[in-house]
């Protein structure tokens, strides 16, 4: 039999041939995946795992994924949740997973929740790393699908000085590649580099959800700062533009991971979807 399960509302309460709602926590290398997202003749991480769950349970499944990962990133934190009925061995799905799986995506556990949780808009905050390399050298060779070369001494203290003025919710359009009908107002919520060692830089990047390419815009805006090509405040300044900002170099993809997803206890799963399905606007703005 080949049912389609919408995953978007809330699963039936189990029982009497119900559904159940089942997070899954999963990690992938996105270097040979066009992005999350199912795309005709692509190879997607979304679609790849579809079909495998599709396969394991005997029946067509849909994912609902808290965030959207472009072509090249990578996810250590992903989570992504699906309604199966309450009949099936849902901890037991990451090891019957891992027989059809390739070694690029990865489903580490599996449990049902709340039938309120949902994977996407009961998020509070997604959490996101971004590796630069500065030897002179380039990157070793095993870190060289996630650190990204730049070659050369980065200003640490003024692209940390950069990043704090962009906190807090503000319209990021100049940051997002706009996609109709989409807001891009954000709360960024934490953006700072520190030097995990000698020769490498992450970004620690946090925020209530992130618009299309705005993390590596951040990035790209940051390193033009670090490497002294624009003043501190110029970053800052992008923020008073409602179209995307010319200027803005894009850092490459593979560079970035997501790294983790919070939510709120799951008495408050709902309320807090219910609030991110809503439209953001800053008083005073468009």
């Amino acid at each position: 039999m080949t049912t389609e399960l919408q995953s978007a509302e809330p699963a039936i309460p189990a029982g009497d041939g119900g559904l159940v709602r089942v997070r899954l926590d999963l990690a992938y290398d996105g270097t040979d995946f066009s992005g999350w997202a199912k795309q005709p003749a692509r190879r997607t991480v979304c679609g790849v795992l579809e079909e495998a769950i599709s396969r394991v349970l005997r029946r067509e499944i849909t994912l609902t994924v808290a965030g959207r990962t472009d072509a090249g990133v990578h996810a250590t934190g992903q989570v992504a949740h699906l309604d199966l009925p309450a009949e099936y061995d849902v901890p037991g799905l990451p090891r019957r997973l891992a027989r059809l799986l390739p070694a690029d995506v990865r489903v580490y556990a599996a449990r049902v929740l709340t039938p309120d949780f949902d994977a996407r808009f009961s998020a509070l905050r997604r959490h996101y790393e971004y590796r630069v390399g500065t030897a002179p050298y380039g990157v070793p060779p095993l870190d060289a699908r996630r650190i990204v070369s730049v070659p050369r001494q980065l200003d640490l203290a003024a692209m940390n000085e950069a990043a704090a003025l962009l906190l807090g919710e503000r319209d990021f359009a100049a940051f997002c590649k706009r996609r109709e009908g989409a807001t891009t107002v954000r709360e960024l919520q934490r953006l700072e580099w520190r030097a995990e060692s000698e020769h490498v830089l992450v970004a620690a990047v946090s925020a209530d959800a992130f618009c299309h390419s705005m993390v590596r815009s951040l990035v790209g805006a940051l390193l033009a700062v670090g490497e002294g090509r624009k003043p501190v405040g110029w970053p800052a300044e992008l923020l008073r533009s409602s179209e995307r900002a010319n200027g803005v170099t894009v850092a490459p993809a593979h560079g970035l991971v997501l790294v983790r997803v919070d939510y709120p206890a799951d008495a408050d799963l709902a309320a807090r979807a219910e609030i991110t399905r809503n439209v953001r606007v800053v008083p005073g703005c468009r």
